[in-house]
């Protein structure tokens, strides 16, 4: 791999600690296990916090991205969002096991979750300035791999030496959850020192566009105004976005809630969930590299949709199972279809995005991918309290998944 290839690949690597071990396995746990006052009231208020990043996200990153593309420059953009991630993400170490800490919880998870999510667009964006078009499913393959695996090694970090710790190491608190709250602290200095090399190796936008920012923020927003006035349903890249927006929403929620899941129907305790979710990021990663080759050969389009059976399939599955021994492996074989659907879908719109709007197009692109996000987590959260059971409340998302695989086959593979 080039050195620009090697550093942007590393940037998944530093990022992907954040949603691996706050949004899904230990500080989601934590809050609806140590904080909430009951684990279905927990998952309801973490559904609704997620439900409203998501919806600032689905505001501000077309707008974000138009402005991007017009300034010509990625990097700062990517730098400011993910200090902020950095920055919320560290403090979250202050959220103590009680109930009077749940508006900061929320309120910091909320931040650094918009300060994660703005900074993947001008990730995105970069993917095509890095690799030639012929090589863009293998080195989105690849750094959604080494994403997963980076989240396997900040999880392992946290269960060894953090929380399975006998004694606690640097004088924590065990009775005030200071293993398990120090683990935020990890993920903020993972996602800090990891992405160095991404601000080192990565040239500049090749972009020939450099309008000071005010002149870019109208401009931009004005651009903005006449790409989502143009699109028409008939484009191959207004229905992938449609179709995304489904689809993602499903994966997003069944990777937000899995660790809550398998804590509340399977029993499963701090241990189990660290070590269930390094296993989830060794299949996943491996998947995505894998199918990274089969985007290349077969097509973006042809791997997500492969990618859909296969997380459809497994998400029944999941649901009927009633044995955690089951459950561990269904989970395995889900994780394998999980990365594949999300880099071939980043390939996709790789392909499908003019060169002097990529910013731009991501930021749609992460429109579609929050537009109805607060519908999963809102829809979960309501049902796991309408029936009084996760399971129930799990198994809407399989909706989303089939909705969104449905509205794929009606898309034309072709560059925009």
């Amino acid at each position: 791999m080039t050195r620009p290839v090697v550093g942007w690949c590393l940037y998944d690597w530093a990022n992907s600690a954040f949603p691996t071990v706050i949004s899904t396995f230990v500080f989601a746990t934590y809050f609806t296990k140590g904080v909430a006052p009951d684990e279905e009231y927990g998952t309801f208020l973490w559904g609704n916090a997620t439900a409203i990043a998501a919806v600032g996200i689905a505001a501000m990153s077309p707008v974000l991205g138009a402005i991007a593309d017009r300034t010509g420059r990625r990097k700062p953009w990517l730098a400011v969002f993910s200090l902020v991630c950095i920055v919320a993400t560290a403090a979250l170490w202050t959220v103590e096991p009680d109930p009077g800490f749940i508006t900061r919880a929320l309120t910091l998870v909320i931040v650094a979750t918009l300060g994660f999510e703005f900074a993947i667009i001008f990730y995105n964006a970069m993917l095509a300035e890095v690799t030639t078009s012929d090589k863009l499913g293998r080195v989105s393959g690849i750094g959604w791999g080494i994403g997963f695996f980076g989240g396997l090694g900040c999880l392992t970090a946290a269960l060894v030496v953090l929380i399975q710790a006998d004694p606690a190491p640097f004088g924590l608190d065990p009775d005030r959850a200071e293993p398990v709250r120090a683990t935020a602290l990890l993920v903020a200095a993972w996602f800090l020192v990891f992405s160095l090399p991404t601000f080192l190796m990565v040239p500049e936008s090749r972009l020939r566009e450099h309008e000071p920012l005010g002149e870019a923020v109208r401009d931009g927003i004005a651009r903005l105004g006449r790409t989502l006035k143009s699109m028409r349903w008939s484009q191959p890249l207004c229905r992938f976005l449609v179709a995304r927006m489904i689809y993602n929403d499903g994966m997003i929620t069944l990777f937000t809630f899995g660790g809550i899941y398998a804590a509340g129907t399977f029993g499963m305790d701090f241990d189990e969930i660290i070590l269930f979710g390094i296993a989830l990021n060794v299949t996943a990663g491996a998947g995505a590299v894998a199918f990274g080759w089969i985007d290349d050969h077969l097509g973006p389009r042809r791997a997500i949709l492969i990618s859909l059976v296969g997380l459809i399939v497994f998400g029944v599955a999941a649901l009927l199972a009633t044995d955690k021994a089951w459950f561990w492996g269904i989970g395995m074989a889900l994780g394998t279809f999980m990365g594949p659907a999300q880099a071939a879908s980043r390939t996709f719109m790789a392909r499908l995005a003019p060169e002097t709007q990529r910013a731009e197009m991501f930021g749609l692109y992460a429109l579609s991918g929050k537009a109805t996000n607060f519908a999963g987590p809102l829809v979960l959260g309501w049902a796991t309290l309408a029936f009084d059971s996760q399971r129930a409340g799990m198994a809407t998302i399989v909706v989303f998944l089939a909705v969104g695989f449905a509205l794929l086959l009606t898309v034309r593979e072709e560059k925009g």
